[in-house]
């Protein structure tokens, strides 16, 4: 353990407490082409599919399930990249894993941890530095946009994604996904926008969420001082940081809105330069997985 000033600055992520692991796991290498899915969503929201403690999903890099395991966001996640090794973006892993009774989201993510640290020797810390940001605040006093809003209290809001619950795709009065307590990509008005929607989640999670869908290269956090939680929606035209994939047939809609822009048009927010004491993961240690 490091100390810094005389106080603990380390926290040492060796996996889960004792017990807290899959009864029976398997890692295998994907050299596949096929497409990676997984029998519920891996992102840092709320929406599962209850699954009798199974997790089975195809085709993944080792940063989608250390992001799972650690529910790490866009934010986060700009500082851990660089610092992890190139196979851990690009090798795809298929994982197949079993535990007792029938654990929610966040018990599974304990459990990803136990694995991860057991079969790729995963070890992190978490540090406080301080670093630049782009604070995200209200572009006017007291006001939010027309595609910002508050939660209604009180009303119904699934975040299971059954064949018997809404679709990811559905949506609620308002435009909003039918779905809360997760951001998902939605239908554009044109094909050469991006669309994104959540309800049911706190300003602090669409701004480390957005951080992810910018280039702006700096992490994003919310300054606007508003409490409880929001539902909206957000178009825009991503701005490419290089040339399109030979075959790719996304072309960006010239007339829409930047995300800077709609963040101020659709939401009534705008982004000023700051800095701010984060709390960031750190690398201590990683492997290729071991064999079954």
């Amino acid at each position: 353990m490091r100390f810094l000033g005389g106080v603990l600055a380390a926290v040492l992520f060796m996996g889960a407490a004792a017990g807290q692991t899959f009864d029976v796991a398997s890692v295998k290498v994907n050299k596949t082409d096929n497409p990676p899915n997984s029998n519920f969503p891996l992102g840092p929201g709320d929406v599962y599919v209850p699954n009798g403690g199974l997790f089975s999903a195809t085709g993944f890099p080792l940063v989608t399930y250390l992001f799972f395991a650690y529910k790490i966001v866009n934010n986060q996640g700009q500082y851990l990249l660089p610092q992890l090794p190139a196979w851990a973006t690009t090798d795809k892993f298929d994982i197949q894993a079993r535990a007792e009774g029938n654990p929610g989201k966040d018990q599974m993510r304990i459990l990803m941890r136990g694995l991860l640290a057991d079969r790729f020797k995963l070890a992190m810390h978490t540090e406080k530095r301080d670093l630049p940001v782009l604070g995200l605040v209200l572009a006017k006093p007291g006001k939010t946009g027309p595609q910002l809003q508050a939660h209604a209290a009180g009303s119904d809001c699934p975040t299971n994604a059954t064949a018997d619950g809404p679709a990811p795709t559905a949506t609620v009065a308002g435009g909003f996904p039918a779905l809360c307590n997760g951001i998902f990509g939605m239908a554009p008005s044109n094909p050469g926008r991006q669309k994104m929607g959540a309800r049911n989640v706190t300003l602090k999670f669409i701004a480390d969420s957005l951080s992810g869908w910018a280039s702006f290269g700096r992490p994003m956090t919310d300054q606007t001082g508003l409490s409880g939680t929001f539902d909206f929606t957000l178009e825009f035209t991503p701005e490419l940081t290089g040339p399109l994939p030979p075959g790719a047939t996304f072309q960006p809609d010239a007339s829409g809105p930047t995300m800077e822009e709609a963040l101020r048009e659709q939401l009534g927010l705008k982004l000023e330069s700051s800095k701010t004491t984060m709390e960031v993961q750190v690398l201590d240690h990683v492997e290729r997985p071991s064999e079954n």
